[in-house]
């Protein structure tokens, strides 16, 4: 794990779940943070991607549970792990509308923001060349 401002969502709640016409917002009451892909999410070991039945309502499922730990590497992605589930986005490089992959900002008691990028941490390995 880099040093990410993406651990500053743990402790914070999951307030809201926002479906935009391709792409997702994750609103931690405050915080939020912008997949520019489809995650997979994983709620009571039962995986979920975008078009499987049950998609949305497992990650509405999780609204008002805290971040319990998240995760970043190059076999992961990028991971936000609650206590009944998770939210991963770890896309192909094929799976790409732009070179952006995530962003996180809206944090009260800190400055600026973060953006994973395609040829970036944790999206810089092998298969991202």
């Amino acid at each position: 794990m880099t040093d990410s401002l993406l651990v500053a969502l743990v402790g914070h709640e999951l307030g809201s779940v926002i479906f935009v016409r391709d792409y997702l917002q994750l609103d931690f009451d405050g915080p939020r943070l912008t997949l520019l892909v489809w995650p997979r999410v994983t709620v009571d070991a039962q995986a979920r991607g975008l078009g499987d039945h049950g998609y949305r309502d497992s990650l509405c499922s999780l609204i008002g549970h805290p971040v319990r730990a998240v995760e970043e590497g190059s076999d992961t992605g990028i991971a936000v792990r609650f206590e009944s589930g998770s939210i991963v986005a770890n896309p192909e490089p094929d799976e790409l509308e732009s070179c952006e992959i995530a962003m996180l900002s809206g944090f009260s008691d800190r400055t600026g923001s973060m953006v994973w990028r395609h040829g970036e941490f944790p999206f810089d390995g092998p298969g991202w060349s």
